[in-house]
């Protein structure tokens, strides 16, 4: 066949970047055409998304995956969830997006309880309450900035606003609504009733359509700016976790994954939502996936805490590479002290070191003093953590999951993935690294209709990428330190 070559825009939190995957019927090869930070911006206390700034950047992949002398045949773009642009009339963006970790959604929780009961919410939509998710964010919007949201005509996801840039089309994408929590995640399209209880406008809200759809062709001015051949766009995973999830190389069903990155989000696949009384009171999320299919998880504050402690070093003028960090963090004694990752006192960016210390201060441990001290205690939290969500999985599914597959960039971390092995008990197969710009690419093929379905999707990622197996070791050595997290973590839910 011929060899086919698709662009993955994928977008995170902290970095962009462009791959060319490349597909020759058997084998699927990815190659890095570009990357860029992508950094928030504070303005006037609010901080925002640098969006225009996102789109040329990605126009800049594109030429520079033309450069490299690769013919794209389609492009396809997934970010982050639950943020937002919106568009006038006349289809310009009122405003610079909001980023997910401002302020504005404080007290928006609390808020919503008032106007619908907090288990009719989650009976309905499914998902982990989370203070970013964007009915919360179009309350603030609608108490704060009426005046904005008024004059809305259609409101796109980060990915699909991205995708109009490029089309000129109008379309919002199966799993990257379903991070909003306005979705019914019984029948697939939009809770219109939940809009009309909190006083969000519904006509702003486009028509969803299913991953793997071939949407359209780039704009002509779009393709004469750059001067590019024709390339047609498509809906991929908007969701970077649902690209990543997509590309998780398992077989059979008794796995657990980790898509781990700024974020870790641990959970299952579920062929129908899980939704009942222990799902609700473990906050579980139910998410779509590429199929329609469910993805049962919990969100962990991941990588973030070691990335802010790194970047609060670097401002002090103490640079570590994450390659010191990891070693000093070895160096350290295990067991100290241990952190709830998803503290709130973690979830904003500042002084994470201190916070990390001010947390083992209140909670009456051992103050780990150390940049290496500071790590592992994140680290050894982080591998608990995941524990305690993999035994939460197990009791909501019904039976033991024997395996853990950890993909995306965290997966690197040979560290967290060998501690994981050891604190759990089961094996850590950790990779692919590039999970979510597979997955995106996994869309387009499936789309084109070169690969049949997701099952033979996987097949073709584990014939095309490696794996690193971590086999437990040490596991009894855990578990008092598992039993010290447990109470810990449950005297802090209890003071709440």
């Amino acid at each position: 066949m011929k060899k086919m070559t698709m662009i993955a825009v994928d977008l995170g939190a902290g970095s962009g970047r462009t791959m060319a995957g490349c597909y020759d019927g058997s084998r699927l090869e990815l190659a890095e055409t570009h990357r860029f930070p992508n950094e928030p911006v504070m303005v006037n206390g609010s901080l925002y998304w640098d969006i225009l700034r996102l789109y040329h950047e990605i126009k800049q992949g594109i030429l520079k995956t033309a450069g490299m002398g690769y013919k794209a045949d389609s492009i396809g773009i997934d970010t982050w969830g639950v943020d937002y642009g919106l568009l006038d009339v006349n289809g310009d963006l009122l405003g610079n997006p909001y980023h997910y970790r401002d302020n504005r959604t404080d007290g928006m929780i609390e808020a919503a309880f008032e106007l619908c009961p907090k288990k009719q919410m989650y009976e309905r939509a499914g998902l982990q309450f989370m203070k970013f998710n964007t009915l919360y964010q179009l309350m603030a919007a609608k108490k704060q900035q009426p005046h904005i949201l008024d004059k809305a005509e259609t409101l796109l996801f980060t990915p699909d606003l991205l995708r109009y840039f490029l089309t000129g089309i109008k379309s919002t994408e199966y799993t990257i609504a379903s991070t909003s929590q306005l979705l019914d995640v019984h029948t697939g399209d939009w809770d219109r009733d939940m809009m009309e209880k909190m006083g969000i406008p519904s006509h702003i809200f486009t028509e969803i359509i299913d991953a793997c759809t071939r949407v359209g062709p780039i704009r002509e001015d779009v393709l004469k700016e750059l001067n590019i051949p024709s390339m047609e766009a498509i809906a991929v995973a908007g969701h970077d976790t649902a690209s990543a999830v997509a590309a998780v190389p398992a077989s059979g069903e008794d796995y657990a994954y980790i898509s781990s990155g700024t974020w870790s989000l641990m959970g299952i696949e579920s062929g129908e939502p899980l939704i009942n009384d222990t799902t609700f009171s473990l906050s579980f999320s139910n998410e779509g996936g590429v199929i329609r299919n469910k993805r049962v998880l919990k969100n962990i504050m991941g990588l973030w805490i070691i990335q802010e402690c790194r970047r609060y070093w670097q401002r002090e003028g103490q640079a570590l590479s994450f390659d010191e960090m990891d070693r000093q963090a070895e160096e350290s004694a295990p067991f100290q002290c241990f952190i709830d990752p998803n503290d709130d006192s973690f979830f904003t960016p500042g002084d994470m070191p201190r916070k990390v210390q001010a947390y083992c201060e209140r909670t009456g441990q051992k103050v780990p003093g150390s940049k290496g001290e500071i790590i592992r205690c994140v680290l050894e939290s982080l591998a608990l953590k995941y524990r305690l969500v993999a035994e939460e999985l197990e009791y909501v599914r019904g039976r033991r999951l024997n395996t853990i597959h950890v993909v995306g960039g965290g997966c690197k971390n040979r560290i967290l993935n060998r501690l994981t092995a050891d604190c759990s008990g089961k094996a850590v197969l950790a990779g692919p690294v590039e999970a979510t710009a597979i997955g995106n690419i996994i869309c387009q093929l499936i789309a084109r209709g070169e690969v049949k379905d997701l099952n033979e999707a996987r097949s073709l990622i584990r014939e095309s990428f490696p794996l690193d197996v971590y086999e437990p070791k040490n596991t009894e050595t855990w578990d008092e330190a598992y039993h010290r997290f447990r109470k810990l973590t449950q005297q802090e839910e209890d003071q709440i």
